[in-house]
């Protein structure tokens, strides 16, 4: 197959930023990253990036929707692959359709829908993430409570039944035993904790028996007090990994930037929390017969609980410069390099390396987007979505 150089940009790679460097890939893979520019060879094409950014392409664990679809009001392979595609054109190139508290026949539906989907290698589909509905009714914020449960050995079994793809599973730690958590870590599930009010002591025998991930750092979380230190300081205390929204609403963004600094591994990962606006036009959809309001990338329903956000991730990846003080290789890592990790996906997708998926954003200095190639192919982006 012909070999592709991307050449005379500005790429971030783990080991830093290459100015005017170049990335060779040939069938879906890089095979070269260097600091010079080689010399074009007649069998390769050559990609001029003109001073562009070349990133690696984005990985979102927390996706609800896209392209106007929600994920929970019909969880299949069609949907996911749609939803997929919205996301694309704003540079995430590997998503988790995320589906919110649901009845465990849906949930089970969306894990058999997903496997094939991974299995027959739908783009940008890298697993799917079941949010709930082992949540605390307390913490729930737009679920249903009337969907909420304990886990069970039911559940555990459609949990664990994935062949291919990877799941991941919220769940609130007070509603699951520490037993049933390991019998998930054990059986390839990623477990994160959240909409929860567990106990800081709750939190770390949660860690202890596997989790490995908290959903949206600080919402729907038992709050920070000085004798009661809850969720967030096991959080930053552990080895975990931890998901926040930037966008100034969900969370201000001096308490992200505290949390930036308290967490020496800097095992943070950038989420959108996704709902169906992003890349559609639309002022409201529907999440479990409520109206949901969407306006200036906010999503509320009627009564003002936030529920999820229209939010894209390169407008994530902004936002985390601006607001968090964070540089493009330190944002382009929280949205790639740092979730495709936690994922156990790390030598496959979310940087650009040797060996890597040749997964790519190119974007202008003031990060537009201009072009996304996945396993290096290029999908063709509009300005109406882009």
């Amino acid at each position: 197959m012909k070999s592709t150089v991307f050449a005379n940009g500005r790429i971030v790679t783990p080991d830093g930023l290459l100015h005017r460097g170049a990335v060779a890939a040939c069938d879906g893979v890089v095979t070269a990253v260097q600091q010079s520019i080689p010399s074009q060879q007649p069998d390769e094409e050559f990609i001029n990036l003109d001073g562009d950014f070349l990133l690696p392409g984005f990985v979102d664990v927390q996706v609800n929707g896209g392209g106007g679809l929600l994920f929970n009001d019909n969880p299949g392979a069609e949907t996911a692959a749609k939803i997929a595609a919205a996301h694309r054109a704003f540079g995430t190139t590997s998503l988790l359709p995320t589906l919110i508290s649901d009845d465990l026949d849906k949930v089970k539906h969306a894990i058999k829908s997903i496997d094939e989907a991974v299995k027959r290698k739908t783009p940008g589909i890298a697993g799917v993430h079941i949010e709930g509905p082992f949540l605390n009714v307390e913490k729930k914020g737009i679920h249903d409570k009337d969907k909420l449960q304990r886990m069970s050995p039911e559940a555990i079994q459609i949990l664990t039944s994935a062949k291919c793809a990877q799941v991941v599973v919220t769940l609130a730690p007070e509603c699951a035993q520490s037993d049933q958590i390991a019998l998930l870590v054990e059986g390839g599930v990623k477990v994160c904790s959240g909409h929860t009010n567990a106990t800081f002591d709750e939190t770390r025998q949660a860690l202890a028996a596997g989790v490995s991930g908290f959903t949206h750092l600080f919402n729907a979380m038992s709050p920070m007090q000085s004798r009661n230190p809850g969720v967030i300081p096991a959080a930053l205390e552990s080895s975990a990994y931890c998901g926040i929204i930037a966008d100034g609403k969900h969370v201000h963004p001096a308490m992200l930037r505290l949390a930036l600094r308290a967490k020496a591994d800097k095992k943070f990962m950038l989420v959108t929390d996704a709902m169906p606006a992003v890349g559609a036009t639309m002022d409201h959809f529907y999440l479990n017969g409520s109206r949901i309001l969407v306006k200036n990338g906010v999503c509320v329903s009627e009564d003002g609980t936030l529920a999820g956000a229209a939010l894209s991730m390169i407008e994530v990846v902004k936002n985390a410069m601006t607001m968090l003080d964070l540089t493009i290789e330190e944002a382009s890592r929280m949205a790639s390099q740092t979730p495709a990790s936690f994922l156990g996906a790390e030598h496959t997708i979310g940087s650009i390396a040797l060996g890597r998926q040749a997964d790519f954003i190119r974007v202008s200095p003031t990060l537009d987007i201009r072009q996304v190639w996945i396993s290096g192919v290029e999908w063709q982006i509009t300005e109406a979505n882009a």
